[in-house]
């Protein structure tokens, strides 16, 4: 094994352990103590623990086993060996934190007055937990297996697809818990998918600019020395009238929008913009992989 492939696997391990550890955290820090709940098999294990007091390190592992089947079949094994990992991990993780807080080493965060700042801060953390495990590569078993093998077919957004599995999970949840605990949770739930989408489609979200123009070397060159941003010029033809035209595509971050925008304008003012969103852009004058 060479060293940058040596580096990559030890920087992938070291996001899903600390994802994982993350998200124990939040488990065990704001979930638990305050009788809320959580999505997927580690809702079906939180529901485990406040009706039969099982430790939910020992109830999410044991479930998961079935799942890491399927998995195997359908995701490959190099993610699941990621997804094996990460689910023991995260086992280990919430059974250092569980006998933290039997031995008193470890005081959770429990609130009767403020049960929004618990839910606000449970969805950052479990979020970020996940988020760093999914872009790893790894997922922590349970709905993530599933989440993993519709976003492979479909290419729908790993969080939307897990709201909705947790939002079903949930809801059978009415049954044990007071509405209230899972009206919150459904609050946190929302802000851990938004913050997984965040962390998959990365920090670095920039703009792309599509521009049908006159003149498009000449606003290509004004472009490349006023904005310092490298431009694609496309050959296309106008499907009503034929004619042939150039098409101007370039990337910018989010601060150069409005320059950009004037700088079209100011070359035409009849030129036909439109912009994408991009995310996680790799490459010179945004983000070296």
């Amino acid at each position: 094994m060479n060293k940058e492939r040596l580096w990559n696997t030890a920087r992938t391990w070291s996001m899903v352990a600390i994802g994982t550890a993350i998200y124990a955290f939040g488990l065990q820090y704001f979930i638990l103590p305050n009788l809320l709940m959580e999505g997927g098999v580690t809702g079906i294990s939180v529901l485990l623990n406040y009706a039969a007091g099982i430790p939910v390190s020992v109830s999410i592992l044991v479930i998961n086993i079935p799942l890491f089947l399927v998995g195997w079949r359908q995701l490959g094994r190099s993610a699941m060996v990621l997804t094996i990992g990460g689910t023991v991990l995260l086992s280990v993780f919430l059974w250092i934190l569980e006998q933290g807080v039997a031995m008193g080493w470890f005081v959770p965060f429990r609130t009767e007055h403020d049960a929004i700042l618990v839910v606000l801060y449970a969805g950052v953390t479990l979020g970020a937990g996940l988020g760093l495990v999914f872009r790893a590569g790894g997922t922590t078993g349970g709905v993530d297996i599933i989440a993993r093998i519709v976003h492979r077919w479909r290419g729908w957004s790993m969080g939307q697809i897990m709201l909705v599995l947790d939002v079903a999970i949930l809801g059978a949840s009415l049954l044990f818990i007071p509405k209230e605990k899972v009206l919150y949770t459904l609050v946190s739930v929302f802000i851990a998918s938004k913050i997984i989408d965040s962390i998959q489609d990365g920090v670095y979200a920039a703009k792309a600019f599509t521009i049908i123009c006159d003149a498009p070397e000449n606003l290509a060159a004004a472009i490349a020395s006023q904005l310092e941003r490298g431009v694609t010029l496309m050959p296309a033809i106008g499907a009503y009238s034929k004619d042939a035209k150039t098409i101007v595509y370039c990337v910018v971050s989010r601060f150069e929008i409005r320059k950009l925008k004037s700088l079209v304008r100011l070359h035409d003012k009849r030129a036909f913009i439109v912009i994408n969103d991009v995310h996680d852009v790799l490459g010179e004058g945004f983000r070296e992989e």
